[in-house]
């Protein structure tokens, strides 16, 4: 892997810690993402399932966890499956982990650490003394799952082969799990931030009018891979003018003109952890009066949004309340009717026609990570703060947006150090 390696302490943490959530006598089964094909003999990229790196550390295809922290045989505790090696493999594919590299990554001791093809053998010497059994799916509520994946699959063979097993989700236990971020993932959050830190300031030096959004795309790449990271944590959001009013577009492929404001939704990934980064700039280093009234009334709803990220609020709340700051500012610009706004329907407000999506979401390991939105926020979360407006009537979209640490007496803006004032933005720009 391009990162350094990631003290195991961070694992054993976390595997002791879903322990303390399982019931009496139960097992809980962990499976790596599959490698997905494309065409003829392609494959996508392998990106591992973050249940498994989080309780592991283990990027491999073909793992297998098994936790059974009450089996009478202190070996079947804590149970690592990996694709064992070969000299072909090694010729084609190139180094697959050793059993004690393993326990290094993952603090497994080797003695419970077996090769996959012997998953039946010892699985069936943890199973039957198990009450209950716990399995994982994708319970993200956004997601839509078209492919059969590996989860599944293994869910229709532990049925056909042990059905008189009490069943039970880990999924909610996860989600609990991830939602507190350690200090050890808070440092490779804080990683990724600084990565995103250099390429911003990178692009500002490089972008002006006349270039292409996939030109920046390909500086934004260059000084991601230069940092170690793998790259992008999400498909990259380049979209200069009227583009910006696309929420996902990413198509990336126009020429920026003199006069627009290019928006900016990249962020890199490193050791699997994600930043999530959005800037919007203006193309020849100068917004226009109307633009810098626009870009300052969304600065302005991130600063009041990111007070209320404190511990006790509540998701929708939050989010109520970030929507009666955006109508004041949308009023002030002249986008909104005061009286109309006074005469709205409720469940209709006039805001979502400039700005429609929401303002928060949780982030780590997946860039729109797993949690509750109806549990209170804690420390120990992270959040984004990405407000926007969007004038399609103007060719006009603005958005920004940091990522938010709470802690126990309010937040931590671990972006605050990445440019965000429109001053500062325009003076390196023209440095």
């Amino acid at each position: 892997m391009r990162y350094e390696p990631i003290n195991n302490t961070l694992f054993t943490t976390n595997r002791q810690r879903l322990a303390g959530l399982l019931k009496p006598k139960s097992l809980a089964i962990f499976n790596a993402n599959d490698i997905m094909p494309t065409n003829a003999d392609g494959t996508m990229g392998f990106r591992q399932n973050n249940d498994l790196f989080y309780l592991t550390g283990v990027d491999q295809e073909e793992t297998i966890l098994v936790l059974f922290p009450d089996h009478p045989d202190e070996r079947f505790r804590e149970v690592l499956f990996l694709r064992e090696t070969s000299e072909l493999i090694a010729i084609w594919e190139g180094h697959k982990l050793t059993k004690a590299e393993a326990e290094q990554t993952s603090g497994i001791a080797q003695r419970s650490i077996y090769w996959t093809s012997q998953f039946d053998l010892i699985f069936k010497q943890m199973v039957f003394e198990a009450e209950r059994v716990y399995l994982n799916t994708n319970e993200h509520t956004r997601a839509e799952v078209t492919v059969q994946t590996r989860d599944a699959r293994f869910i229709d063979w532990f049925r056909q082969q042990f059905p008189l097993h009490t069943l039970e989700r880990v999924a909610p236990l996860m989600h609990h799990l991830r939602a507190i971020k350690l200090p050890q993932e808070v440092e490779l959050l804080n990683r990724a931030i600084h990565i995103t830190d250099t390429m911003f300031r990178r692009l500002l030096r490089f972008v002006k009018p006349g270039v292409w959004e996939y030109e920046i795309e390909a500086e934004m790449m260059h000084e991601f891979l230069r940092n170690r990271s793998r790259g992008a944590a999400y498909t990259p959001i380049i979209a200069s003018g009227a583009n910006a009013c696309v929420l996902h577009y990413i198509d990336n492929s126009a020429q920026c003109q003199d006069g627009d404001v290019i928006l900016l939704d990249i962020g890199a990934e490193y050791a699997n952890y994600n930043a999530d980064m959005t800037r919007s700039i203006p193309v020849n280093g100068r917004f226009t009066p109307r633009q810098r009234a626009v870009y300052d009334a969304v600065l302005r709803v991130m600063r009041e949004a990111t007070q209320m990220l404190r511990p006790g609020n509540l998701w929708d709340e939050y989010h109520r309340e970030v929507g009666k700051i955006m109508e004041s500012e949308l009023i002030g610009l002249g986008l909104l009717d005061k009286s109309e706004v006074a005469k709205q329907d409720p469940e209709a407000p006039l805001y979502k026609k400039y700005f429609m999506h929401g303002t928060s979401h949780f982030l780590g390991l997946d860039v729109h990570d797993v949690g509750n939105k109806y549990r209170r926020f804690e420390p120990g979360m992270v959040f984004t703060c990405e407000p926007g407006i969007y004038i399609r009537e103007e060719g006009l979209g603005i958005r920004l947006e940091n990522n938010i640490l709470i802690t126990e007496d309010g937040n931590l803006d671990l972006m605050a150090q990445i440019p965000v004032e429109a001053d500062e933005i325009e003076t390196l720009m023209n440095a």
